[in-house]
């Protein structure tokens, strides 16, 4: 039996640049026709691909169970069709737990929400010196380490501080396990970023936020960014960076993609919440510690465009860093485009870049302005 068809029409944002037309789709896309009488109000965009992810709706990815399906769940109706599920710095047991919630939530996409593509494991390999939010459970990596997490759940992304030792010698064999290591939570020089980059480090972990800043006599992690790097997260909260250092990243890496960095606050009222063993606070938006240091953010990808929008971003340029660079950096030419052949994960905004609907591979969570017909003559 053929599947239905499923069609969204508006202003579309192809690999050549708009139309205005129709897309056509099950799972994937099947076609993109123009027409003419089609809604030129309402944006359609490839969905939003979030690479940090540690929670959201009240809960923590760190708790383990079933709280990846109800973080997935919470930030589909934002319009994120796929991410990675993120953990914290703690003990073994843990990370552990946490990498069996998300084994399974990987095991078969749940109705209503985004693809957990696999793994970021944000720590323990990280410095003392430049903790953030992260609780002081640091330790260097080991290969048997690594591999021993990423037989519980498959990491695609592994964040590292690359001056602690043995650290440059694992990346080369972090990258042969189709791994990105990035460069995050670093005291180090803007000499160990450029070695690490040199021996296939690929992009950096919130840049800008716990790594050694830009000077001009001593460049730092941040330098050895904006110098060489052709990927890098950042967090577009306009709180974790200013939109001038915002301008400066888009404007000196080639391939930026944003992230939210979201925590169990994201989506819910202020009050405290748990990120990983930590309580933060969230009040008037921002995401705090009992310090005052900031601890992850409530932000929304959405929200990271319109944001993006407020300081002079193209709206195709803004799209493009939220959907096809962070695919592109996971080698995953299938998301974060509407092509032919390409999974049909879409976002439907109106003229407010609110959202309308969202199509997850092709499931539609809400069936506002669409339609859906029998399979094609």
């Amino acid at each position: 039996m053929s599947a239905q068809i499923a069609s969204l029409s508006g202003r579309i944002l192809t690999p050549a640049g708009w139309l205005l037309g129709r897309v056509e789709f099950d799972e994937r896309v099947l076609r993109i026709l123009p027409d003419a009488a089609a809604p030129s109000e309402r944006i359609i965009l490839p969905g939003f691909v979030d690479l940090h992810v540690h929670g959201g709706a009240g809960v923590d990815i760190m708790q383990g169970g079933d709280t990846a399906v109800q973080v997935a769940r919470a930030h589909a109706r934002h319009g994120t069709t796929s991410m990675l599920g993120t953990t914290m710095t703690a003990s073994p047991a843990s990370i552990e737990h946490a990498l069996d919630g998300l084994a399974d939530a990987m095991t078969e996409r749940v109705a209503g929400t985004a693809r957990i593509l696999g793994v970021h494991l944000e720590g323990p390999f990280i410095s003392e010196k430049r903790l953030g939010a992260q609780p002081n459970l640091v330790c260097s990596a080991t290969l048997a380490q690594v591999l021993h997490y990423h037989a519980i759940a498959p990491i695609k992304v592994l964040t590292l501080a690359p001056e602690l030792s043995g650290h440059l010698a694992l990346i080369p064999q972090l990258r042969e396990l189709g791994i990105r290591v990035q460069i995050g939570h670093s005291a180090g020089s803007y000499e160990d970023g450029v070695a690490a980059l040199d021996a296939g480090v690929a992009g950096f972990t919130h840049l800008f936020n716990g790594m050694t800043p830009l000077n001009h006599y001593q460049p730092g992690i941040v330098g050895a960014a904006l110098a060489h790097a052709e990927y890098a997260e950042l967090i577009p909260d306009l709180q974790h960076v200013h939109p001038g250092a915002m301008r400066v990243a888009l404007r000196a890496i080639p391939r930026l993609f944003c992230v939210t960095d979201a925590t169990a606050a994201t989506g819910m009222p202020d009050g405290e919440y748990s990120l990983g063993t930590q309580t933060v606070l969230k009040c008037l938006g921002c995401v705090r510690l009992a310090s005052g240091s900031l601890a992850g953010s409530a932000l929304t990808m959405d929200q990271a465009l319109r944001n993006l929008l407020s300081i002079g971003v193209d709206l195709a340029a803004a799209s493009h860093c939220l959907s096809r660079n962070p695919a592109d950096y996971l080698g995953l030419p299938e998301r974060g485009r509407i092509a032919p052949g390409a999974w049909a994960d879409l976002v439907v905004l109106d003229a407010e870049l609110q959202v309308q609907a969202v199509a997850i591979e092709g499931e539609l969570l809400s069936t506002l302005n669409t339609k859906t017909q029998g399979p094609p003559a």
